[in-house]
């Protein structure tokens, strides 16, 4: 590359302490999220914890929304990170289908994480509406479209066709076929219909556990979620047709 081409391509010293100025605003604000629970949140709070103005913050994150929809985003990915790690270090001769393990690295983030999670999952933040088509919704389809591939990986679109679902009513399958293809929109009907039951089935039994509602299960709550998510698993594959 031309010197002059690498010059251009580089950062500024400008973006570059920009760069630095806006991960410590993320940072100090997962901090209190940590802290005191998305509700919580204040832009106050964050600036007055880096020894910042409010006024000097809003030259990062003109508003709280804007900083929520980063603290969201970054949530979205750091949890489709996890569950690809997951799936990446899980050993080569383990029994468990590899949708099992990265549901269960899936609940581990989540567990780890509860006002991460609750960010993503719990009650809205009052008055807080994420950008249409913006970063938390492209975070979003990253991690969806990670259990997609667990999920229907080896299969032939033919196969995910024929999936043995109970029949969907005429509208449901002209939504779910219309759907972008950057959601589910690159799946047979039947296909997105078995991924969105299966979404809310393991999401669920997270839910339940990250908001302390099966706490009186102990330390069998894994037990209870890897048995729940390999008959879930079984199952998908019993559907989709030439399965055995």
């Amino acid at each position: 590359m031309p010197a002059d081409e690498h010059a251009a391509a580089r950062p500024s010293l400008r973006e570059r302490r920009r760069a630095v100025a806006t991960q410590e605003i993320v940072d100090a604000a997962e901090i209190q999220l940590g802290e005191d629970g998305p509700a919580a949140l204040s832009l106050r709070a964050v600036a007055r914890s880096l020894d910042m103005t409010v006024q000097a913050l809003y030259h990062y994150f003109p508003s709280r929304d804007a900083l929520v929809t980063a603290l969201v985003a970054k949530a979205y990915d750091d949890l489709a990170a996890a569950v690809q790690t997951a799936v990446d270090t899980a050993s080569g001769g383990s029994e468990l289908p590899r949708l099992v393990i990265a549901a269960e690295g899936y609940r581990r983030w989540g567990i780890s994480q509860p006002e991460r999670f609750q960010l993503l999952y719990g009650t809205p933040l009052r008055y807080y509406a994420a950008p249409v088509e913006g970063p938390t919704t492209q975070a979003v389809r990253r991690m969806g479209a990670l259990f997609e591939r667990e999920m229907f990986d080896g299969f032939t679109e033919d196969q995910l066709a024929a999936a043995d679902v109970p029949a969907l009513s005429p509208a449901l399958r002209t939504y779910l076929e219309n759907l972008p293809p950057s959601g589910l929109g690159n799946l047979p009907a039947p296909a997105a219909a078995l991924f969105l039951g299966a979404w809310g089935h393991m999401h669920g039994l997270v839910v339940l556990e990250v908001f302390g509602h099966t706490g009186y299960l102990g330390e069998h709550q894994a037990e209870i979620f890897r048995v729940t998510m390999r008959n879930m698993t079984a199952d998908i594959h019993r559907r989709i047709a030439g399965q055995a």
